[in-house]
């Protein structure tokens, strides 16, 4: 009998916290990590980890998954490759659902012309960070709906820039979802660090130049936000 599955491309730290986070929607969860890679691999993770070569024509997916009820992650580092390895995909499965994972804008565009069903822009965060969001059940409900579902919502970075009227306000006086639709998730400091919308050090948080707010919302709503706020970063 053939299984309802996750399908992982790429063994990285955003592999893993995918695949932890939709263990219990899926009667499988594979992570597959490129040939090169599988010896040094295949012993350190709780997920049955599967080789695999971007020339593969995909013999054992046809014969031991469901298709039509399976998702596939394609999170390859490599750019080149995720849009390669999407394209192999969708060609050989038009039923699949491809979830793909973007480092910009130009990748993204490749990669729903590949035949992606939905495109996940990457952000300059760490997996910590990522696991931190997702432990707090109403990002986990947006992560999935983003995901999952087939609505507009999109995470986006955007840069305060020098001339922005927030500047030296506190973050936690500021309607952000009332005043503009968005929900602002993190913020990344200057230097890099990352700090989840939640906790109690963000909430004494000034607003500087060349904050980086990572944010959801609607795609208009998206816009309006970048015109009063800074701009969208890739």
């Amino acid at each position: 009998m053939k299984n309802r599955a996750a399908l992982i491309f790429g063994y990285n730290d955003y592999a893993l916290e995918i695949a932890k986070n939709i263990r219990d929607e899926y009667e499988n969860v594979y992570l597959y990590s490129l040939n090169s890679e599988y010896d040094i691999l295949k012993n350190k993770s709780d997920f049955e980890i599967k080789s695999f070569d971007l020339s593969d024509k995909w013999d054992e997916l046809n014969e031991n998954i469901d298709i039509e009820k399976s998702i596939a992650f394609c999170v390859l580092e490599d750019s080149a490759e995720n849009i390669f390895l999407t394209i192999s995909l969708r060609s050989s499965f038009d039923a699949l659902n491809i979830i793909a994972l973007s480092n910009n804008k130009q990748t993204a565009n490749k990669l729903q012309m590949a035949g992606a069903n939905k495109v996940i822009p990457l952000v300059q965060t760490t997996a910590e960070m990522i696991s931190e969001m997702l432990q707090k059940p109403i990002v986990k409900e947006v992560f999935h709906n983003i995901l999952f579902e087939s609505g507009t919502l999109k995470i986006a970075q955007v840069k305060i820039d020098e001339n922005n009227k927030y500047i030296g306000e506190a973050i936690s006086d500021i309607d952000w979802s009332r005043r503009y639709g968005v929900m602002i998730l993190a913020i990344v400091y200057e230097d890099m660090s990352t700090e989840f919308i939640y906790s109690s050090k963000i909430k004494h948080h000034i607003v500087n130049k060349n904050d980086l707010f990572i944010i959801v919302g609607y795609e208009a709503d998206m816009k309006e936000f970048e015109k009063m706020t800074g701009s969208i970063c890739d």
